[in-house]
């Protein structure tokens, strides 16, 4: 079999490269020199790209006839690529590993919710300079329905920004903008859906043929009852189950999330060469990441969830095959809410390069609520390694909601029942629990079960729209804590931080999205507020939250570009004896650094002989007061965070 895959690999690429070469020809930005590089990385990678293809596709008559398609739009891909990526593309390949730098530090925000539109974000540069910003990811920023988009995830037109935002040409400036500041931009790839307005919806709608085939649309309910017996519904309160029905056609259409999204059908190869098109234009864009959303679900097969599927990890790895001939900066984010098992599955440097670290951010939380760093320290310890080159992307909260991503089965080892802690969790976070400090919101409750996700900006998570109406100085001062401890650790961890524009101003809930239709029925649009200069302007003023916490997280962003050992992947997790402290390692030649986390709200010890276990015999520094520490018992005060710098290079590990 492996003969017969080499010989047809080896024929096929013998026939098809000389016909497309000649069709490239014939392209007004044809070059000899540049056909000669873009050869080069086909001869690469044309034998991973054909596997793949070969795996998904090879079964059918149209394989070969699309695979010489899919070869001829990336050329015409790479001869339209600016001399400006193209450069951007030698300097990645020769720092591959950008992304890991302690330099890094990401945001992310909507563009109207933060500046009105792409001027205005043009215009915000020096803020994002201000605050150390490198990597700026835009949520969806494409033309979508004015009304129910799903946040932007309901794409009518990937080339074509929403028109309340600007234009391609705005988003072009931009993109152009940021490079020269040194800012990496990322953008999202909605690939398993559509809107039910994208052109190609609207021609299936008419009985188009071709555009039929790029959706699952069904005459009858035999074929979507027997795939819903193995498919979870994941907004029942919109539609049950996964289907929707098409009135006028009288058709019935595949829509795992809202009704107005399509699902996309891989299994017709037109479709990945279609989004293949796609996603190589907004490379071209300048993007220097893609945010592949909902990639468990992008593979449908009978008799299964339809989710985490291993031709799901084939699509995507098919996908970036294309972008190393193509457009070879461009890195893939991954977007996987599920267990944690399956969110490390699609994080390869042949597949995902960076992954959100939703199990990181969900225990963040957990640990704020029960005051324990049991499972936040079990899960660094078990799950936080990831494939050599690969990063992940550190978040205390996003654009979405809370979900308990944790594992029962690493809960049930710590004698925890999972089921009854998301109850207690949720509970607390929006504030039914007694002696709660935070104030959320549920999202998707199933007052059956108590099942529920969690809403709220991390400040009023945090405790701080409780503690301001009940003027609780205390419980100000603490929550202001707890802000920048979560922060601290997401910066000091390894991989990418990113910042949720507006936390780092400790902004509340915003509970005005309840008079607004459109948004009443979704609870994230609490967390979502509209920012405004006048907002950004307090950090300036020494006698606001938003200067302390603002000045407190520059601080702990600083820290982190001056110091190495906060490059790269490597931590080991110090047990510190106190379950109420997390602690943890961070080292780069002869830099060691310590990172300690107090999550609760009374002083806690750190017994000298830790230090000892760990070759720790000297002196430190505390980076955030800049302190000298000899080996004694440290104490950390409620909710502190501690970054201590062996000041010894001989000290042993």
């Amino acid at each position: 079999m492996t003969d017969n895959r080499s010989y047809r690999e080896s024929t096929t690429y013998d026939r098809l490269v000389p016909k497309v070469k000649q069709r490239l020809e014939s392209l007004p930005a044809f070059s000899p020199e540049e056909y000669k590089a873009f050869a080069g990385r086909l001869d690469n990678h044309f034998s991973q790209l054909f596997s793949l293809l070969f795996d998904i596709y090879g079964h059918q008559y149209d394989f070969y006839y699309h695979l010489e398609e899919l070869l001829v739009l990336m050329g015409t891909a790479w001869f339209t690529r600016k001399r400006a990526l193209k450069r951007r593309d030698l300097q990645r390949e020769n720092k591959p590993y950008w992304y890991q730098s302690n330099q890094q530090v990401g945001a992310v925000c909507y563009v109207d919710l933060f500046a009105i539109d792409i001027k205005g974000i043009i215009d915000h540069i020096p803020y994002f300079k201000e605050l150390g910003i490198t990597y700026l990811h835009l949520m969806p920023l494409f033309d979508c329905p004015p009304e129910e988009n799903d946040g932007g995830y309901a794409v009518s037109s990937f080339r074509k920004v929403n028109p309340s935002l600007g234009t391609i040409q705005d988003l072009q400036q931009l993109t152009d903008r940021l490079h020269e500041e040194g800012i990496s931009l990322a953008l999202d790839l909605v690939f398993n859906h559509t809107s039910n307005e994208h052109e190609w919806a609207q021609k299936a709608l008419t009985g188009d043929p071709r555009f039929e085939r790029f959706y699952f649309l069904f005459d009858d309910r035999i074929l979507p009852d027997q795939y819903e017996h193995s498919l979870r519904e994941i907004f029942p309160d919109e539609h049950p189950g996964a289907f929707t029905y098409l009135r006028e056609q009288k058709k019935w259409v595949w829509t795992t999330f809202h009704s107005y999204q399509w699902d996309l059908n891989y299994q017709n190869q037109d479709v990945f060469n279609a989004m293949a098109d796609e996603m190589l234009a907004i490379a071209n864009l300048g993007a220097d990441v893609i945010r592949l959303d909902a990639v468990p679900f992008i593979w449908k097969q009978m008799g299964t969830s339809c989710e985490n599927l291993p031709l799901a990890h084939t699509l995507i790895r098919a996908f970036n095959a294309v972008c190393r001939i193509a457009a070879p900066s461009l890195l893939f984010k991954s977007e996987a809410i599920v267990h944690p098992d399956d969110v490390k599955s699609y994080i390869d440097m042949k597949e995902c390069q960076i992954s959100y670290n939703p199990l990181f951010m969900a225990l963040l939380w957990n640990t704020m609520a029960t005051r324990e760093v049991n499972l936040l320290q079990a899960a660094l310890i078990q799950r936080h390694q990831l494939p050599d080159g690969c990063a992940w992307v550190n978040y205390v909260r996003c654009h979405d909601d809370i979900g308990w991503t944790f594992a029962d089965e690493d809960a049930a080892q710590l004698g925890i029942n999972g089921f009854d802690h998301r109850r207690f969790l949720n509970a607390f976070y929006t504030g039914r629990f007694d002696g709660s400090f935070a104030r959320g919101l549920p999202f998707q409750e199933n007052l059956k079960t108590g099942d529920a996700r969690i809403s709220g900006t991390c400040a009023s998570l945090a405790g701080l729209e409780f503690a301001l109406q009940t003027n609780d100085q205390t419980e100000i001062e603490f929550a202001k804590r707890r802000v920048l401890l979560l922060h601290g650790l997401i910066l000091t961890l390894g991989g990418m931080p990113l910042l949720y524009l507006g936390d780092e101003l400790g902004v509340i809930n915003d509970y005005s999205f309840t008079q607004d239709p459109g948004k009443a029925h979704d609870s994230r649009w609490v967390h979502r507020p509209q920012l405004s200069d006048a907002m950004r302007e307090k950090r300036h003023d020494p006698d606001t939250i938003e200067h302390e916490i603002f000045t407190g997280l520059l601080k702990i962003i600083n820290i982190r570009k001056q110091q190495a050992a906060f490059s790269g992947p490597d931590l080991q997790v110090i047990a510190t004896e106190n379950n109420h402290v997390i602690g943890f390692l961070r080292q780069a030649d002869n830099q060691r650094l310590l990172v300690f986390a107090n999550f609760s709200e009374t002083s806690q010890p750190i017994a000298a002989n830790i230090f000892r276990l760990y070759g720790l015999t000297y002196r430190f520094q505390n980076l955030l007061t800049q302190k000298i520490l000899t080996l004694e018992n440290l104490t950390l005060q409620p909710y502190e965070l501690a970054i201590l710098k062996a000041l010894d290079a001989d000290a042993i590990f």
